[in-house]
């Protein structure tokens, strides 16, 4: 994983081989098996606004995880040109490793335009200031696990915000499993719509399947369960600043023959929401 906010965004400069063909390159160290999801999915995002009008932004993606990435070696991207509209651009991303098509990606772009405007509002939640940081939580477990988390996830500030509504709460929403989280990158990112669109890519695939599992008891990197990315899909709803605090408000309506589903809006400290984001995951039990 990159280990500070510099690499990361090493990492979303992707070199070109060839007209929509790309190379994405790795961290320098990994303690993973296989490469983040999010990694994949955000280097598949530089690859496909590279190919589009400056006019035009990512409003949606859709992927699939078709196999685990393996991060001793680059990925290459290839971008397949779908549709140049009148005010929408499509494109399909493969990303290939030994040969193989290891993550899909059909990601959607569109000019800017006035229209309709209205939003869900944001729930009542602890500020930043008083949620929990994640490696604090990690550092309970112990010391080894800290270190391991810092040198993972320092490019972003993670706090998780207790679930504190009542039981009439929940059953007046039918919403039973809230997991919620703040985050931001931790630094400034250039200003540029298309690093933080990547940015905040990234970060989506972190914890959202881990809602699938909050009624069951079992944390996302417990020894009892088999978790995997299988697809993931983000609709951009207005322009996302990723070096500024987002509430991640996640939950899980179904969990199902070893599959979770995960949904979560994502709003600024203000209330506006930006985005929205669901992934299926594979929750094996072992």
């Amino acid at each position: 994983m990159p280990a500070s906010l510099t690499e990361l965004l090493d990492l979303l400069e992707l070199e070109q081989l060839e007209v929509g063909l790309f190379r994405g390159r790795q961290p320098a160290e990994s303690m993973l098996k296989r490469v983040f999801g999010g990694q994949v999915a955000a280097q598949a995002v530089v690859a496909a606004q590279n190919t589009v009008p400056e006019d035009r932004h990512l409003h949606s993606l859709h992927i699939y995880f078709i196999l685990g990435g393996d991060p001793s070696i680059p990925i290459v991207y290839d971008v397949e040109n779908v549709r140049d509209g009148g005010s929408f651009t499509t494109r399909r991303v493969a990303a290939r490793q030994h040969g193989k098509i290891i993550f899909y990606m059909t990601a959607s772009f569109q000019v800017t335009e006035p229209g309709f405007d209205h939003q869900d509002p944001m729930p009542a939640v602890p500020s930043p200031d008083d949620a929990i940081g994640l490696g604090d939580i990690v550092k309970a477990r112990g010391e080894h696990y800290y270190e391991q988390w810092k040198r993972e996830w320092s490019s972003f500030d993670l706090r998780y915000v207790t679930d504190e509504r009542t039981e009439a709460e929940r059953e007046s929403t039918g919403r039973l499993v809230a997991q919620r989280l703040w985050f931001k990158a931790s630094g400034q990112l250039p200003d540029s719509r298309l690093i933080h669109n990547a940015a905040f890519t990234y970060i989506s695939d972190l914890s959202l399947l881990g809602a699938s599992l909050v009624p069951h008891g079992v944390y996302i990197g417990s020894p009892h369960v088999q978790p995997a990315s299988l697809d993931h899909v983000i609709w951009f709803h207005r322009p996302v600043a990723v070096d500024e605090w987002l509430l991640y408000d996640q939950s899980s309506p179904s969990a199902s023959g070893a599959r979770g589903l995960s949904t979560a809006r994502v709003f600024q400290a203000d209330g506006t929401l930006v985005a929205t984001v669901a992934q299926e995951g594979l929750i094996r039990r072992l």
